[in-house]
């Protein structure tokens, strides 16, 4: 007979069990549902300053207001408002390279110039990956903000929060420093933004760099729930969708005439 090994979740007819512990009895009520997400991803047990980290990460992620994956999933839930999963399904479907998405982007770009080098992380270093992805026309994941001009305030909290658990580690140190050096390449201070310095983050705790997406989009799950529930309570969707179809404007199709 074929096996699957999981070391994951697995019944019987007596109990659960989930990472080689009893569900009810070691695991509800006991360990947070932050904790046993990075649990289930690494299979080890995070130590408490690695849970504080990573949770929060994800209550930094949460929520931003009215963003392209909010909107999506109001707007599909008045159009299937019997279709929940739908709606949180369309929401997260938007997490890509400009909302969400630069978690990854950042966390991978740091990880790949620290792979490269054998030197300590200093404001030279970052000097270095500033220039060389001006001189290619790259931008740097995590550098700018489209609402935060003058500083995300989520960054230096975040900051702060893996300092004094001691989680600080190069890739939040070399976003740090690009934070410090990018104005004498590109003559303009931009900020640090808060997706970033969580990829940065999360890089550091030693979370699989394929799933630091997945960790944004873990966050953002609990944010569109959110949403839904306030469009419940307090209904925008169908004005949003009034106040583009009532208000388009006719123009000839792109094509042009032919004859």
């Amino acid at each position: 007979m074929t096996e699957y090994p999981t070391a994951l979740g697995a019944s019987s007819r007596e109990k659960i069990t989930l990472l080689g512990q009893d569900l009810a009895g070691d695991v509800m009520g006991k360990v947070s549902f932050g904790e046993l997400a990075f649990w289930l991803a690494t299979q080890r047990r995070p130590a408490p300053g690695e849970t504080r980290v990573f949770e929060a990460v994800l209550a930094a992620l949460a929520d931003h207001g009215f963003t392209p994956t909010a909107i999506v999933t109001r707007l599909t839930y008045l159009s299937a408002p019997d279709s929940i999963q739908g709606a949180l399904a369309a929401g997260l479907l938007g997490g890509g390279s400009r909302f969400l998405g630069v978690t990854e982007d950042c966390g991978r770009f740091l990880h790949e110039v620290l792979s490269t080098v054998d030197r300590p992380v200093d404001d030279e270093l970052a000097l270095e990956v500033v220039k060389a992805e001006r001189a290619a026309g790259r931008f740097i994941p995590g550098l700018g903000h489209h609402v935060h001009k003058n500083g995300d305030p989520r960054t230096p909290r975040l900051f702060e929060i893996a300092r004094e658990e001691g989680q600080f580690g190069p890739h939040l140190a070399l976003f740090e420093a690009i934070g410090r050096v990018h104005p004498r390449v590109l003559g303009k201070t931009l900020p640090l933004n808060g997706a970033g310095a969580c990829g940065a983050a999360l890089a550091d705790l030693g979370l699989p760099l394929e799933l630091l997406r997945g960790f944004a989009l873990l966050a953002r799950t609990a944010g569109l729930i959110g949403q839904l529930a306030e469009e419940l309570r307090t209904p925008v969707a169908n004005e949003i969708f009034l106040s583009v179809d009532l208000n388009n404007r006719p123009i000839p199709p792109a094509g042009g005439s032919h004859g």
